[in-house]
């Protein structure tokens, strides 16, 4: 398993783009930069657009910034693809549950470090 990572990075980036709190809340379409303050803290997850708009704004893959968060995503999704595996395994193989079997396990291998 990886070594665990905070849910996101937008403090680090934020200060390496030399912009301030209000600054990033007015790129982002907010009033002032208390929503990005409790974005920082990890008090509140951003939500899609919000995410993509960082991506944009740090020039920074989203996955990178919010490294924690996906790391979280990506181990919940490997365990339930075992557990779906296994649900398949136990029914009668046919071509297309070999497919989704192989699709699986293609999930449960993939490397989670980015690329």
């Amino acid at each position: 398993m990886a070594s665990p990572k905070l849910p996101n990075y937008l403090r680090m980036h934020r200060k390496r783009a030399s912009l301030s709190q209000d600054e990033v809340a007015f790129l982002l379409g907010c009033q002032t930069g208390a929503k990005v303050s409790r974005y920082e803290r990890f008090s509140r997850q951003p939500n899609v657009e919000t995410v993509f708009a960082c991506e944009v704004i740090f020039g920074i893959p989203a996955r990178e910034l919010f490294a924690g968060v996906y790391q979280k995503v990506e181990e919940t999704i490997k365990q339930r693809t075992q557990v779906l595996a296994g649900k398949l395994n136990a029914a009668k193989p046919d071509r297309f549950t070999r497919r989704k079997l192989e699709n699986l396990a293609a999930i449960s291998s993939a490397n989670s470090e980015p690329h």
